[in-house]
């Protein structure tokens, strides 16, 4: 036991226990990659049952070294070449080491594990342990032959191989956590894996590769990578610190295949026949988009506007009043006197035909209190209102008290799910032919969009929300009929030309798709 005294063996454990420790990383890199393939339940199992499977047989390797050294001499002779059974051995560790490296990169880069939303298929215990084994037996063979040639002393080589796996067995579950958790570090080993098996089929057939070389490429790529991580971490909490709701709103809108606005300009149209790969169909894209884009949208959006409301006069003829009631498919009615902005009650039209027949007139007992917002009102708080309204309309006024409109539950429905006109009401937008619309001018622009699939002409720093309004700030003035501006979207290319004139309002406008996009600004065309 006098070795025991001796520096130079504490330092020549010191020595081959790192050096141990270097050369199982990539056994512990191939038992991590390995034992994800198994249940959650049992990888932790399978990943001490292969590092203890490593000890017993390097220590089995270790107290047989004089069989070991006879494995260095020639077997089998091919073409003048002589193979050891050394050799055999790094052969076939090495080609099994590339086909399995091979199949796990192609798996991850073809992203078969997504291919099916079924639950995974895993496969048998056994199976991942026998494959741990095998690469065991590779990696123990090249980690003893280098304790042999360090030391002289087989205990010094038995306690360093002992202390080398206690250290990996403590460290291995953190490193497979990062490992399995980071698909970048997860290819980056795997092409750890393929070098090695490279460099052992190589030192089969007598071409040395020094190790040095390799672990200088694997410590380079390693330092890559930690610069990548960091790099990604500050990323992530730069994007933390933004709202929640905007990052939902973002990943909803790719989803729909929205473009976001710093991707406007680098966006690429789909070639003709290419899959879109969007997770909705049309019809459920513009339902989300319109539930997503409801909270930002002007209450001028969802209204009907002044110059298409319906209202009662107290002023008029009973009998008027009567043909007006029965004539328009309206439940409620504002009921003025003289003027809409001189508003007395909310009318129930049932209610309002009782009193006409019975009594001549529209008795103020019947009306109801009347439900008036300011027009700078959000949507969310109109929503709350409406609910408070038991089914009647609510009047939205301006700062000045003028009535600009009212807005029923049946509005905002449509500003989600699309238009759904009135008996006495046609379609804003009426599909003319192909790639061919006519459209009202008092249109909304979200719902134009859904319609065109296109996006841009939503301005939520400009006060218009009709097409109307859209073209008049296109035009700096009021248009005649048979003026037209070019109109360029994300995909497309659309003309929008004015067929009417009611007046000073953009009556209808006829918009036809002319083009793809091009990446011209918009100009109106001469």
């Amino acid at each position: 036991m006098e070795w025991l005294l001796d520096p130079t063996i504490w330092v020549g454990l010191l020595t081959l226990v790192i050096l141990e420790i270097v050369l199982g990383i990539d056994n512990l890199i191939f038992i991590a990659i390995l034992a994800d393939k198994l249940p959650p339940a049992e990888r932790d199992r399978a990943r001490v049952l292969g590092l203890l499977l490593a000890l017993v047989m390097r220590l089995a390797l270790l107290t047989a070294i004089s069989s070991l050294v006879r494995l260095t001499t020639p077997l089998l002779s091919v073409g003048g070449a002589e193979f050891s059974g050394r050799d055999l051995i790094l052969m076939a560790g090495g080609f099994f080491l590339l086909f399995k490296g091979t199949i796990e990169l192609h798996d991850r880069l073809e992203g078969r594990r997504d291919e099916s939303s079924a639950a995974r298929a895993y496969p048998s215990f056994w199976v991942i342990v026998t494959q741990i084994v095998v690469l065991d037996a590779v990696f123990s063979l090249d980690a003893v032959i280098t304790a042999v040639g360090m030391v002289e002393q087989l205990a010094v080589m038995m306690v360093a191989v002992v202390i080398a796996v206690g250290i990996m067995l403590l460290a291995s579950k953190p490193l497979t956590r990062f490992i399995n958790s980071h698909p970048t570090v997860v290819v980056l080993c795997l092409g750890f894996l393929l070098m090695i098996g490279f460099s052992l089929v190589a030192e089969s057939f007598g071409f040395k590769v020094p190790k040095g070389y390799l672990y200088a490429a694997i410590a380079f790529s390693v330092i890559i990578e930690m610069l990548n991580q960091i790099s990604r971490r500050q990323g992530n909490k730069i994007e933390a610190r933004r709202p929640m709701r905007e990052r939902t709103a973002e990943a909803v809108l790719r989803l729909l295949g929205k473009q976001l606005p710093d991707q406007a300009a680098d966006q690429v149209p789909n070639p003709v026949g290419a899959a879109s790969g969007l997770t909705f169909g049309v019809e459920e894209r513009n339902m989300v988009s319109g539930v997503l884009s409801l909270a930002e949208r002007s209450i001028h959006s969802v209204m009907t506007p002044r110059t298409e409301v319906s209202w009662v006069d107290l002023d008029d003829d009973p009998q008027l009043i009567q043909k007006q009631i029965a004539m328009v498919p309206h439940s409620f009615f504002p009921v003025c006197r003289g003027s809409l902005d001189e508003v007395v009650g909310i009318g129930r039209a049932k209610d309002m035909i009782a009193d006409l027949i019975k009594h001549g007139h529209i008795r103020r007992a019947s009306l109801r209190v009347p439900l008036i917002v300011h027009d700078t009102i959000s949507i969310i708080r109109l929503m709350d209102t409406l609910k408070r309204s038991r089914g009647q309309l609510v009047l939205v006024a301006d700062e000045f008290g003028t009535i600009q409109g009212l807005v029923t539950p049946i509005d905002v429905f449509e500003a989600i799910a699309g238009e759904f006109p009135d008996e006495d009401e046609t379609p804003d937008i009426a599909a003319d032919g192909k790639d061919q619309w006519k459209v009202d001018g008092a249109a909304d622009l979200h719902h134009l969009e859904q319609v065109l699939e296109t996006e841009g002409l939503v301005d939520d720093d400009q006060d218009y929300t009709t097409l109307a309004g859209y073209l008049l700030e296109r035009f700096g003035h009021l248009p005649a009929p048979g003026d037209a501006c070019d109109v360029e979207g994300p995909h497309s290319t659309f003309r929008f030309e004015v067929l009417q004139i009611d007046g000073r309002r953009i009556a209808q406008v006829l918009i036809r798709k002319v083009g793809e996009r091009t990446h011209h600004r918009n100009q109106p065309a001469g």
